[in-house]
């Protein structure tokens, strides 16, 4: 994690060290980034035409061999068409291996665009994005259908480890996660922003690790649920969905020494050639079971009145980091 807020690793670490007591279950329930190119006709009656055509299975298979062609990872696994007026939004969504894929998906829209304008001459392709997709802005769309990879991650936290490490007790973290983090989030009209602070974890570890830290928009859409578990309701149930985690491990950030180096130390570095985007599918699941960690500790903190104490105490301006170090190394 790479962060300048100096109680963030030290809370995530404390989340991190309650949850090695139980683990972590997660898993990667879909797959897919996205682009969203806006194309536009004479009429919405040709749009509506085009609509039809493009939601046709056989010509979708017709415009998945054009898509796929452009890349031996990126395969085009289903289209989302949206009209407005005469414009028509078109939703590409495509597998792309190890990489974040927003390239493959680019070149593979290009093409596929192309495609489509032969049978639709009167076509006019207007912008290769048309905020569709969406990238680096809060969308429901991102929210609803998901983007890059979904990930869901739970663990059950044995009420003496709530007692002991975390320093509150289950029913106080039910009640502010309900409270805070659903009501709350509610009330603020939110989208996807059903957490107590998912964006921190994701992206210290984006900047560790090479993404994009813009697109911390969309990745850091998450919901956090908590309950009472277990026989007695003694223990707690922790879970964190999200599902537009946008990341990879190939390109861009990913080849620069650091952030390679920490790709590296996490067992997930470049590409997976027997199963491609292995991966980047298992980097996501790291940053959703962190974010858990992260949410498990400051939740804690919020129900035991810890937060302002923390902060104090860990604040980056109440050391002298760099005479320590120097101290330190003498």
């Amino acid at each position: 994690m790479a962060t300048t807020e100096g109680c963030l690793v030290a809370s995530t670490n404390r989340g991190s060290r309650a949850l090695l007591k139980c683990g972590v279950s997660s898993r990667v329930v879909a797959d897919g980034m996205t682009r969203g190119p806006v194309v536009r006709f004479p009429n919405m009656s040709r749009a509506s035409e085009a609509m039809t055509w493009l939601r046709n299975p056989q010509n979708f298979e017709l415009l998945k061999a054009s898509f796929d062609s452009t890349s031996r990872y990126a395969r085009l696994s289903k289209l989302h068409v949206r009209i407005a007026g005469r414009h028509l939004f078109i939703r590409f969504i495509a597998q792309t291996g190890d990489a974040m894929g927003m390239n493959m998906l680019s070149k593979g829209t290009e093409i596929s665009l192309n495609f489509v304008k032969q049978h639709f001459p009167d076509m006019e392709i207007l912008s290769l994005s048309g905020n569709f997709c969406a990238d680096k802005k809060p969308a429901a769309v991102n929210w609803i259908e998901g983007r890059g990879k979904s990930v869901v991650a739970e663990a059950i936290v044995p009420a003496d480890v709530v007692e002991s490490v975390l320093k509150t007790s289950v029913q106080a973290l039910v009640d502010v996660n309900i409270t805070k983090n659903l009501i709350g989030s509610a009330v603020a009209g939110s989208i996807g922003g059903f957490n107590a602070h998912a964006a921190n974890i994701v992206t210290a570890i984006f900047i560790a690790t090479g993404q994009d830290p813009a697109q911390n928009v969309g990745s850091s859409n998450c919901i956090t649920l908590m309950e009472p578990w277990g026989e007695d309701g003694n223990d707690l149930y922790i879970s964190c969905s999200m599902p537009s985690i946008e990341i990879g491990t190939v390109g861009g950030g990913t080849t620069l020494s650091p952030q390679s180096a920490c790709l590296d130390m996490l067992g997930v570095k470049g590409s997976n050639d027997e199963n491609p985007g292995e991966n980047a599918c298992t980097l996501a699941r790291i940053v959703c079971g962190t974010v858990l960690a992260g949410e498990l500790s400051l939740m804690s903190a919020l129900a035991a009145g810890h937060l302002v104490r923390s902060h104090l105490r860990h604040n980056r301006s109440s050391v002298n980091v760099t005479k320590t170090n120097c101290s330190e190394g003498s």
